[in-house]
């Protein structure tokens, strides 16, 4: 029937005239009924579905009625056009009934209607295997095209696959990374959003989403994307490691294209670098045009480059004009200058790069490489993005030990000024451990026999190096064959070396024992146990002098450490361990006694023939008289000591009765 139009005095929510309301309402009531019947057909309870099969019957049987009642007293003759209304016959509401009630029951009586659901349900779920089938096969000759560096055939095969499978999540962020690959970054992201469609938590998503909004200039939007991956699982201190600021892939498990690792804290960071950069190279712009000092010094920087790279240049006139760039590049605008102008493409001079790379320098050479590392400190200098773009030179980072191990002073010195700059900050360190530090600690380990700054300054280094676990893990390789000879050696030598320097390799080396690869290597040495006790006995000429007691304190603390091992290293040593620890229980320096009954309390456990030497020697008496003196520490030594040695040794169990009276 027609609905009469609303009259704008009536309430939007009201039909104009109580009949018509009345058959709306009907028509909803009729629509609850529907619902309700075909929640009866599919309910697991059979009685239900029977009494919702013959309810539906019955009111087919009754529309079929009613419709030809309805006919008969609607249909009226239209004088003016032809009467396109039908009149049913009979025999027709008959068909339909019996077609609507086949759609219920099938032959057998089953219900018709639920087994076509469930074929339907069937076939669905067979094509969707089909097409994933599919997908994850063209996914994978994208993925194959991806590695070849095709990236516009692996479009075209992530595009296929998600023809076949629309939510697919995979295949949008794969295609997502070829995408930045091509630069198309405004696709990568809309990738990366159909991608988090699928899955909201898609950390894989956020990444290149974030890497793309980076490569666009759209500093906030790209934090947002990588502090967002740090909300949905921030358990996780690394999430990701890669290069900074450049996207990294590579194949992995089963061909998949998979991200490496970044740290995600960094992948903040880079955003955060990144939009550090763009705004010093715009204010150095805005300088540059306003004329003046920086104007004329970015000129200067520019000329000067320009004649360094010039063909066919001297040594002497290389140098010379290296030493001026280093006076200009000091300030922040002058580094940025500097950076801007391809500065540190210097090294495609022919002339410099021969100088810096030869092997043995003649003095000439000498003074191009001192010159070229303070213009390297000069441009570094607080200045995260020059500090990449520096080591990112492969010659820079491949001389940097050679330059260390040269055995001139002087180049040594500047040098270790350089990798300093780096050292002293997270994001330097961060740069140093992508290089080969392999050879890094027996190289700066050997300046301890320097008597002047460089020796503190390669110390300083390594402690800011040694609690990464990169650096250790690198020091694994050369520490049996480089490290430990030369450790020795100093020990041997504490007389005719630098004693403070001595102290804190010792001090660094028990640090490096937090690793326990390094740890087995270094308590499994016999050179090592050996030189420690010698350094422990022998002593330096000046055995009173503060720097050899600090070395001392840092040898038991040591030692302590390499005790946490058990090895028959261990056990052929215990005995003399524990008899040069007995002799420094008389030492004035409280710290060093409280470090030698640490020795002994771990010691002691290793060696039967250990702890009944040590009861000879009067170690209950002292352990007693220890703990009246209190202190925690040491009472807590001295109680390990004593339950270790009466454990064992009736005579300590005697003397410890006779010392409580």
């Amino acid at each position: 029937f027609p609905v009469p139009s609303l009259s704008p005095l009536c309430p939007p929510a009201m039909l104009r005239d109580e009949a018509t309301e009345e058959d709306f309402q009907r028509f909803l009531r009729r629509v609850d009924d529907v619902t309700n019947l075909l929640q009866g057909l599919s309910s697991p309870d059979s009685a239900v579905q029977a009494k919702a099969i013959a309810e539906t019957e019955k009111r087919l049987r009754e529309h079929g009625a009613s419709s030809e009642e309805e006919e008969e007293s609607r249909t009226t003759v239209n004088r003016t056009l032809i009467n396109t209304s039908v009149r049913a016959f009979p025999s027709e509401i008959k068909a339909w009934t019996h077609f609507g009630s086949s759609l219920l029951k099938d032959t057998n009586g089953n219900c018709g209607f639920l087994a076509a659901l469930e074929k339907d349900a069937q076939e669905r779920a067979q094509r969707r295997r089909r097409n994933e089938q599919l997908a994850n096969a063209l996914k994978e000759q994208g993925n194959e095209a991806f590695r070849e560096g095709d990236f516009a055939l692996a479009i075209q095969r992530y595009s296929e696959g998600l023809e076949k499978l629309r939510d697919k999540q995979e295949l949008y962020t794969n295609r997502a990374q070829a995408y930045l690959k091509l630069h198309e970054y405004e696709k990568a992201i809309s990738d990366c959003e159909w991608a988090l469609k699928c899955n909201k938590n898609c950390l894989k998503a956020y990444f290149l989403m974030g890497k793309a909004h980076l490569a666009l200039q759209r500093f906030t939007e790209s934090r947002h994307c990588y502090e967002k991956m740090l909300q949905i699982d921030p358990g996780k201190e690394k999430l990701f490691q890669g290069r900074r600021g450049r996207l990294c892939s590579r194949a992995g498990g089963r061909g998949a294209v998979s991200l490496p690792l970044l740290l995600s804290p960094e992948c903040v960071s880079e955003a955060r670098l990144e939009e550090k950069r763009l705004a010093e190279e715009q204010r150095a712009a805005r300088e540059a045009r306003a004329g003046g000092a920086a104007a004329a010094a970015a000129k200067c920087i520019r000329e000067l480059l320009q004649s360094v790279a010039s063909p066919g240049q001297d040594i002497l006139h290389c140098t010379g004009g290296i030493r001026l760039l280093a006076e200009l590049v000091g300030s922040c605008t002058g580094q940025t200058f500097f950076r801007t102008n391809n500065g540190f493409s210097i090294l495609r001079n022919e002339t410099v790069r021969g100088a810096f790379s030869a092997e043995s320098k003649s003095p000439a050479e000498v003074e191009l490489c001192v010159s070229l590392l303070l213009l390297w400190q000069a441009a570094c200098a607080g200045n995260e993005e020059n500090q990449r773009l520096l080591l990112a030179q492969p010659e820079v980072s491949t001389q940097l030990p050679e330059l260390l191990s040269s055995g001139t002073a002087q180049l040594q010195r500047e040098t270790l000024a350089l990798i300093s700059l780096y050292s002293e900050s997270e994001s330097g360190r961060r740069l140093l451990l992508r290089q080969d530090l392999s050879r890094w600690l027996q190289i700066l380990m050997a300046f301890v026999k320097s008597n002047d700054a460089r020796a503190d300054t390669a110390m300083n280094i390594l402690s800011d190096l040694i609690g990464e676990k990169r650096f250790q893990t690198q020091c694994r390789a050369t520490l049996s064959t480089g490290v430990l000879p030369l450790f020795t050696q100093l020990l041997v030598c504490a007389g005719q070396v630098n004693p403070a320097a001595l102290a804190r390799a010792l001090a660094l080396l028990g640090s490096l024992c937090a690793d326990v690869g390094l740890r087995a290597q270094l308590a499994g040495s016999r050179e090592c146990w050996q030189a420690c006790l010698q350094l422990l006995q022998d002593g330096c000429p000046d055995a009173s002098s503060p720097g050899y007691q600090q070395c001392v304190f840092a040898a038991l603390g040591l030692m302590m450490n390499l005790l946490l091992e058990s090895n028959g290293t261990i056990q052929d040593f215990a005995v003399p361990i524990s008899g040069r620890c007995l002799a420094l229980l008389n030492h004035q320096d409280g710290r060093i006694v409280t470090r030698a009954i640490g020795v002994l309390s771990r010691v002691l456990p290793a060696s039967p023939s250990a702890v009944e030497e040590a009861v000879k020697g009067g170690v209950v008496k002292k352990m007693i008289k220890f703990l009246k003196a209190g202190g925690e520490l040491t009472s807590g030594y001295a109680i390990r000591t004593l339950s270790i040695c009466t454990k064992s040794s009736t005579r300590a169990q005697e003397e410890l009765l006779s010392g409580d009276k």
